[in-house]
């Protein structure tokens, strides 16, 4: 199947972790890909990187619903036809109960974990509804599922996201366009650096004791997702490590980060 076959897939958050993976594997099988995000450099490089010349750096913030606007609205000819929209673009800040939490960072979760995937989709399913066709992949966490200490505001946004994506399920029947929610555990990425403050010895330290899921892992779910046949909707997928347990936290260390979207 061809590029031209395939349409295009838009990634949020694309810089990093999942979306830079998600992004590389869908222009090797045939996607024309736009890459959102807001750090130039790190699209600038998975571009420069990409051997099919499919990707397309767009940057912008996915909290900016102005500036996504400008942005889709200014996609050339090639990068149009939208078939596809991974909304990866995601963050987690800080650990601790919520009665000493940070109101900045509870903002910044939900301004990006929630109103960014509203902007995002708001823009761009009713282009997938006139197409009369599509797939929306909606990246969660099992946080959303499975309490764990310190996890408050991040795994009510991740909640948003699967309650969110069922609803789109309901609203979009019958338009001919899926949606899909995928649901990672443990996944060693950026993203517990960035939850530590770029606290790397930290972080590194969620993983000890366990292989975790990789990048890879959850483009090659996001993938197969949107390789079922047209009559078949993937409603929700959780993968986690086979030595990650349900509590989420380790005796003697820090919370575990339980995964979910990256890349903001």
């Amino acid at each position: 199947m061809t590029q031209d076959e395939r349409g295009v897939a838009v990634i949020s958050g694309a810089s990093s972790g999942f979306g830079e993976r998600i992004a590389q594997v869908l222009a090797q099988q045939g996607y024309s890909v736009v890459a959102l995000a807001r750090r130039v450099d790190r699209l600038k490089a998975l571009a420069e990187q990409d051997a099919t010349g499919a990707i397309l750096p767009v940057v912008a913030d996915v909290r900016d619903r102005e500036g996504l606007a400008r942005a889709f609205d200014e996609l050339p000819p090639d990068f149009r036809d939208i078939s596809v929209l991974i909304n990866n673009a995601g963050l987690s800040r800080g650990f601790g109960p919520l009665q000493s939490g940070s109101d900045a960072s509870w903002r910044e979760m939900i301004d990006t974990n929630i109103s960014g995937l509203l902007n995002v989709s708001g823009l761009l399913l009713p282009r997938l509804v006139s197409r009369g066709s599509g797939h929306v992949v909606n990246i969660g966490s099992i946080a959303a599922s499975y309490p764990y200490m310190g996890g408050n505001v991040y795994a009510a946004t991740k909640a948003f996201v699967h309650q969110l994506s069922l609803n789109m399920r309901v609203d979009l029947q019958g338009t001919g366009v899926r949606v899909s929610c995928v649901a990672p555990g443990m996944a060693k990425t950026e993203f517990a650096k960035v939850r530590y403050d770029g606290d790397v010895e930290r972080a590194d330290a969620l993983y000890e004791g366990l292989e975790p899921l990789t990048a890879d892992d959850v483009a090659q779910t996001v993938a197969w997702c949107l390789t079922r046949p047209a009559r078949v909707n993937i409603n929700m997928i959780e993968l986690m490590p086979s030595e990650q347990h349900f509590g989420l936290g380790f005796a003697g260390s820090p919370p575990a980060s339980p995964g979910g979207a990256d890349g903001a």
